[in-house]
């Protein structure tokens, strides 16, 4: 057999092989889970559809690809803040958000980063409370006392919170190395928030972005 005719039939089933691999790559599927393709919520008034990334040749931002970030402020959370405190991922965060999205009132999405950290991208569905407004050392007590009234549900009786109507509250920050979302978990459990209606997504926007999950711009 001539090199000629021998390159012809390499080229040719290269050709075939392709083909086959890009026919395989267009049926694939990313689903979210095998029975959920997807997830339509509401966000600003608009729908957004949650999906992941149908590229799987897609990488995580370079952003959230760094591996170690100086301790502190950057340390490594635990996997349970504190007693009651259920710390949740993603599926639980996306059925939290059909709920909101449903029109239930009672549950909120806390987006708790810095406005530096939104230009990443958010998750769908989520309001922005910067850590801070929420902190005693960066925000005055009346300042908290507003969100946790207006935002929050929670009233207040003779000086004293009342929690029997408040909200149940998923935080999030960057991520496990981000203690945002956890600082403000444990204020306001110090204020007396129960526990059961503080959900933690500890993940935050790395593991949600690592999975290649939807993501909004302020």
């Amino acid at each position: 057999m001539s090199v000629r005719i021998l390159l012809e039939k390499l080229i040719l089933l290269a050709g075939l092989y392709l083909a086959g691999a890009i026919t395989v790559a267009a049926s694939e599927k990313v689903n979210i889970t095998t029975g959920i393709p997807y997830v339509d919520i509401y966000h600003k008034g608009k729908i957004v559809r949650i999906q992941r990334n149908p590229d799987t040749q897609n990488i995580i931002d370079l952003d959230y690809a760094i591996t170690s970030r100086p301790c502190p402020p950057y340390c490594i959370q635990p996997i349970k803040l504190s007693s009651g405190v259920e710390t949740i991922a993603e599926l639980e965060v996306l059925a939290y958000l059909k709920l909101i999205s449903a029109g239930d009132k009672t549950i909120l999405l806390i987006d708790s980063r810095e406005s530096k950290w939104l230009s990443k991208g958010m998750i769908p569905g989520a309001i922005n409370i910067p850590w801070q407004r929420l902190y005693n050392k960066t925000a005055s007590n009346d300042k908290i006392a507003d969100i946790i009234q207006f935002k929050f549900g929670v009233a207040r009786v003779d000086g004293l919170w009342n929690f029997q109507n408040a909200r149940t509250l998923v935080l999030y920050c960057n991520g496990p190395w981000c203690g945002q979302s956890a600082t403000n978990i444990k204020a306001l459990l110090a204020l007396g928030y129960p526990p059961g209606k503080l959900k933690w997504y500890r993940g935050g926007i790395q593991s949600w972005k690592s999975l290649g999950l939807t993501v909004v711009k302020p």
